[in-house]
């Protein structure tokens, strides 16, 4: 949940700045901090639990707010400075990624198969906005952003299912049914909210 949070709170700021509503201050503080380091707290957690998609999920995007934030501060400093286009090859790296997560992402539950859906398509927006020339760069990375304002209140929607139905003991807000449906030989617990679900394997 704290790992949810984190990703959801960092990326709804960045979007913030992408679309020209803040500047980078809180955006650089907020990947150090919640984004980067909350996230590769709670995904260790998540791996003493046995949950490998949260594991990686929360890892591997901790790792990404961290490395966005070495990546500001070599900026600053002009040490290794990254150009527009050497981020969107490291943005690139992570299109990669959240493609692989994507998939089963889908086989959780309707909210996380949206969510990823939502950063994936994001992350491909920004992709392109990073190899064009300037005016259209920032028109693209405006859509991006007001697109993954979206993908974030899905993630802080998990987060609150989760808080939810823990404290009132019930289901308060619907995560969806999973959007693939596969007999599963051997179901283990798939937790960024919920465990997959048993009554809908086909």
């Amino acid at each position: 949940m704290v790992g949810l949070a984190g990703f959801g709170i960092t990326t709804l700021v960045l979007q913030f700045h992408n679309v020209g509503w803040c500047g980078i201050g809180p955006v650089f503080a907020l990947a150090l901090i919640f984004g980067g380091l909350a996230q590769l707290i709670a995904g260790f957690q998540e791996f003493k639990c046995g949950n490998n998609f949260g594991y990686s999920a929360f890892v591997g995007y901790g790792a990404f707010w961290i490395t966005f934030a070495v990546i500001l501060i070599c900026n600053a400093l002009g040490v290794y400075e990254s150009t527009h286009a050497d981020i969107g090859f490291f943005l690139i790296g992570y299109t990669v990624y959240t493609f692989i997560m994507w998939i089963p992402a889908m086989r959780i539950h309707g909210a996380m198969a949206l969510t990823f859906t939502l950063l994936l398509i994001g992350f491909i927006l920004l992709d392109i906005a990073h190899f064009l020339p300037h005016e259209s760069s920032v028109r693209l990375t405006m859509i991006a952003g007001y697109e993954l304002m979206a993908c974030a209140l899905g993630a802080l929607y998990m987060m609150a299912a989760a808080i939810y139905a823990q404290v009132f003991g019930r289901e308060i807000l619907p995560l969806g049914k999973p959007w693939i449906l596969l007999e599963a030989k051997e179901c283990k617990s798939v937790d960024l909210g919920t465990s997959v679900p048993q009554d809908n394997l086909a």
